[in-house]
């Protein structure tokens, strides 16, 4: 199945993750101070669902931002979620948190959540309806009004432009995150079999059919983009 074996990928890679990927830190910290300038208007006690959390890089910056909120932080894998935990207990903001081994769709289905995120998680769900019920698992979960903010690699892989930027993008890898040649393949290799690499508006399209207005892309740093969109109101 398709999401254990990513599952069991992320716990193999969970002890090195944020060492192997701190080298391309600055693509997150873009991200990150867009996202919370999306997130600054959101109540100061908000909560908030975080989703794929993964080692808790967003976690990490929201928590600083918004020094009341409280999270919910969904992540499949175990061992990734043992170093989020990890992560957020030295950072001091582990006691508003509370930590949820498994998928979304096992939260209680209620409209608690302010807003929520889910960074270069939906790419690995390679089935259009799947994505698109992935969206509204979180959909369902958001008080009216509520926010997502999402990422994904994203472009037209049939298109010249991607691969020239794919080459760039693999480029980048082994330049700056000393990403051996093996490494490289495999990356090449599982974009559009592995991962559902979509050009932009489908993305945006899923999106929407998962329950969310207009999907308004504000950030692009190589293949990721990211996009947010508030909850719609024939879903609320």
């Amino acid at each position: 199945m398709q999401r254990e074996s990513i599952r069991e990928a992320f716990d193999q890679m969970a002890d090195r993750y944020d060492s192997q990927w701190a080298r391309l830190s600055a693509l997150n910290e873009a991200l990150h101070l867009l996202m919370g300038a999306l997130l600054s208007e959101l109540p100061g006690d908000a909560h908030f669902l975080c989703v794929g959390a993964g080692t808790g890089a967003e976690l990490r910056y929201l928590a600083g931002k918004f020094p009341r909120w409280h999270f919910t932080v969904v992540e499949p894998s175990a061992a990734m979620l043992e170093v989020c935990r990890r992560n957020a207990v030295e950072a001091g903001f582990a006691d508003r948190c509370h930590f949820h081994r498994g998928y979304v769709e096992l939260l209680p289905a209620a409209a608690e959540f302010h807003g929520a995120s889910a960074l270069l998680v939906s790419q690995f769900i390679l089935e259009r309806e799947e994505r698109a019920a992935f969206f509204r698992d979180i959909a369902c979960r958001l008080q009216p009004g509520g926010i997502l903010v999402s990422s994904d690699l994203s472009s037209d892989m049939a298109s010249a432009a991607y691969r020239s930027l794919l080459e760039v993008w693999l480029r980048m890898m082994r330049w700056a995150a000393d990403m051996p040649p093996e490494g490289l393949d495999n990356m090449r290799n599982a974009y559009g079999r592995d991962v559902a690499v979509l050009p932009a508006e489908q993305v945006e399209k899923i999106i929407e059919c998962g329950g969310f207005g207009s999907a308004t892309p504000f950030y692009q740093a190589g293949l990721i983009r990211a996009w947010y969109s508030h909850l719609s109101t024939d879903t609320a």
